[in-house]
C-alpha cells in the first residue's frame, strides 16, 4: 500500500465521521482518463475532503509556503501535492498540471484561488479553462456545502462532466471557459444547498 493510500484512507476514517459527510455523484468521475475536477474553496480542509470522497487519487497544486513546513513538506509530494507559486505566473505548475492530466490521472483544482470568506462562490481564475483546453480531459465540477461543523452536515457534489469538446474546437478563450466551470459549480451549490 502506498502513502497515498493510507493516508487516504486514516483521514476518511477520522473526518467522514466527524462531518457526516454525504457525497453525490461520484458516479460522474470516469474510471479512467483525465479529470479535472473544479470546485469551491470555503475552508483549508477542502482538499482532504474532496480527496477523500473521490473515488480515484487526486493530484492538488499547494502553495509552495507548505513545502517548506517541517514535517509537512516532505509528505506532500508523497500524497500527489506540488508546489505553486501564488500571485504570479508560475510556469513549473501549469507544466506539471498539464503532464498529470496528460498523463490520464486526476488533477483536483480550486478555481477560485484562495478560501472564500463569506462562503459565496468567488471569481474563477483563467488558470482552470487553460488546463481544460490545453488537454483532452473531462472537466467535473464539484460543490462542497457546509459549513464546516463537528457532527453536522457536509455535502460533497460532483456534477455530470462538461463537454469541452466545442470549446476546444471553436478555440474559447480560457477566461469564457473558467466562467462556464464556475457556472456549473454555482448550479450545483444552489440545488444542493
Amino acid at each position: 500500500m502506498n502513502l497515498y493510500s493510507f493516508a487516504r484512507g486514516l483521514v476518511g476514517a477520522i473526518i467522514k465521521p466527524l462531518y457526516r459527510i454525504e457525497i453525490i455523484g461520484k458516479e460522474n468521475i470516469p474510471n479512467q482518463g483525465g479529470v479535472l475536477i473544479c470546485s469551491n474553496h470555503i475552508d483549508n480542509l477542502d482538499p482532504p475532503v474532496v480527496g477523500v470522497t473521490s473515488p480515484r487519487p487526486i493530484h492538488f497544486m499547494a502553495k509552495e509556503e507548505l513545502f517548506k513546513v517541517p514535517l509537512l513538506g516532505p509528505l506532500l509530494p508523497r500524497i500527489n501535492a506540488f508546489p505553486v507559486k501564488r500571485g504570479m505566473s508560475d510556469r513549473e505548475a501549469l507544466r506539471t498540471a498539464i503532464k498529470v492530466l496528460k498523463e490520464g490521472n486526476v488533477l483536483g483544482i480550486f478555481p477560485e484561488g484562495t478560501r472564500s470568506r463569506d462562503g459565496k462562490l468567488g471569481k474563477g481564475l483563467s488558470g482552470v479553462g487553460f488546463f481544460a483546453l490545453r488537454t483532452d480531459c473531462v472537466v467535473v465540477p464539484c460543490a462542497i456545502i457546509g459549513p464546516y461543523r463537528l457532527f453536522g452536515k457536509l455535502r460533497v457534489v460532483y456534477g455530470e462532466p462538461i463537454n469541452m469538446e466545442a470549446y476546444r474546437t471553436e478555440k474559447t478563450s480560457a477566461d469564457v471557459v473558467t466562467e462556464k466551470i464556475m457556472d456549473a459549480i454555482g448550479e450545483l451549490l444552489e440545488k444542493y444547498k
